[in-house]
């Protein structure tokens, strides 16, 4: 049995399809495939207390349009206020620790992740993130659908107060 892929460009131009005679006319060593060293994160990013963020794929750094990502370590027992990031898409990858995710009007859903599981959070969603452990880092990989650092501040008062992480640094208000 054979399966032939095809992908239709009709609905958009890249700069990247090939012209017409099907040659490609990019340089793909320069706009190919990138490796982002896990030693050459860029911690110039908005950061938070009680959180160490670093950016590995954004526009600057390998040419991204659509996607962010990047490392978030979170300190032992640190919580984040209750907030959302708008029309964005997120996906936490736990690679240390325990993770625990208040989500709801009124956080009154809960639900914990460790070590290999992945959490998603739709657009929109009021959501706490909570380092579970009160003695061990929570280290994840983060990926967002968009680039703009996003953080809508909701108040909601908290079943779990944060004591230590708010999201309130220059760019989020």
């Amino acid at each position: 049995m054979r399966t032939i892929l095809s992908h239709s460009h009709n609905d958009h131009h890249h700069p990247h399809d090939n012209d017409h005679d099907g040659h490609s006319n990019v340089d793909w060593r320069e706009h190919g495939v990138k490796v982002i060293p896990g030693n050459s994160l860029d911690p110039n990013t908005a950061q938070t207390p009680g959180m160490n963020r670093a950016t590995a794929i954004n526009n600057a750094r390998a040419g991204a349009e659509k996607i962010w990502a990047g490392t978030v370590t979170i300190h032992a027992n640190a919580k984040t206020g209750a907030h959302h990031h708008g029309d964005l898409e997120s996906i936490i990858y736990v690679l240390k620790g325990k993770a625990r995710m208040r989500w709801g009007d009124n956080l009154e859903f809960v639900a914990e992740a460790g070590p290999g599981d992945f959490i998603y959070v739709p657009p929109y969603v009021p959501h706490q993130e909570i380092n579970a452990s009160p003695d061990e880092t929570l280290e994840c990989v983060l990926c967002r659908s968009g680039q703009d650092p996003v953080v809508v501040n909701l108040d909601i008062e908290p079943i779990e107060k944060p004591e230590e992480v708010l999201w309130k640094d220059p760019i989020h208000k």
